[in-house]
C-alpha cells in the first residue's frame, strides 16, 4: 500500500514558493491563524492550496516525487 502525505511543512512550502524558512513558517502561522489552528495543529495540502490559489494536484506531485 502507498503511503502519501496530507500535511504541509515548512521545508515543503520553502521548495514551493522559493521562500526562506522565516518566511515559509511566516506563511504557515498567517494560514493556521487564518483557520483558527493552534500551533500543534497540522496545515493539510488542501489548506495550502486554497490559501495560495495553486492547484493541490500541483503540490501532491511536487512533494511526492
Amino acid at each position: 500500500m502507498l503511503k502519501k502525505r496530507i500535511c504541509i511543512y515548512t521545508s515543503d512550502v520553502q521548495w514551493i514558493t522559493g521562500r526562506n524558512e522565516s518566511a515559509a513558517r511566516r506563511l504557515l502561522r498567517k494560514l493556521r491563524q487564518k483557520l483558527n489552528k493552534t500551533r500543534e495543529q497540522f496545515v493539510t495540502i488542501d489548506e495550502f492550496a486554497e490559501y495560495t490559489g495553486i492547484n493541490p494536484d500541483q503540490i501532491r506531485k511536487y512533494i511526492d516525487d
